[in-house]
């Protein structure tokens, strides 16, 4: 891990941390329950795809960076993160060529944005956020009961849905890789 990486994630562990502090948000650990699995997965899929490992790795690490620093909207967390990485980044010294190159795996990653993205490294991050949350559903499910306040139907919903979208927005290799676990876990979570 090179030594950008290593300042980075420790700037991320430490946000994750105030975030837990905050009753607001119940609590939730953003780096062992969401971040930590991304950049797991992000590097992984760099390395079999042949990707640029740490612009992944560090397009992983600072895709949600603003929620858990709680700056900014979630719905448009992508563009309050991407800020926040570029200045990071350019304050940690990285390279302008390269912190643009992070900035828009950041900015990338969400589905409803994914007609945007145009390198391996931008679906590396993007790949990454989704089988997160596969691994994580009962997250998804706190998510939408505890911090947004939803009922059993709408939370069910919800979470369906995300993980629907997500199937859906990932690239196809990694969506032909990880078609049969996707439907086992739909299958046993949403029993109809």
């Amino acid at each position: 891990m090179s030594d950008i990486v290593n300042k980075v994630k420790d700037f991320v562990i430490e946000k994750c941390e105030q975030h837990k502090t905050n009753p607001k948000f119940g609590h939730y650990d953003y780096w062992n329950d969401h971040i930590k699995r991304v950049a797991y997965h992000a590097v992984a899929l760099a390395e079999q795809y042949g990707a640029d490992v740490e612009i992944v790795e560090l397009g992983a690490l600072l895709h949600d960076i603003s929620m858990p620093s709680e700056y900014g909207s979630r719905n448009e967390h992508h563009i309050f993160s991407a800020e926040m990485a570029e200045q990071l980044l350019t304050d940690l010294g990285y390279p302008n060529d390269r912190v643009e190159r992070v900035k828009q795996c950041v900015f990338n990653h969400p589905n409803k944005i994914k007609h945007l993205r145009e390198t391996i490294e931008e679906y590396c991050v993007s790949d990454a956020d989704a089988l997160a949350h596969f691994e994580r559903v009962p997250s998804l499910f706190s998510l939408a009961f505890n911090i947004v306040g939803m009922n059993l139907e709408d939370g069910r919903e919800y979470v369906k849905n995300k993980l629907q979208n997500d199937y859906n927005g990932l690239s196809d290799k990694t969506k032909q890789a990880y078609q049969a676990k996707y439907e086992t876990m739909m299958n046993a979570v949403f029993v109809e």
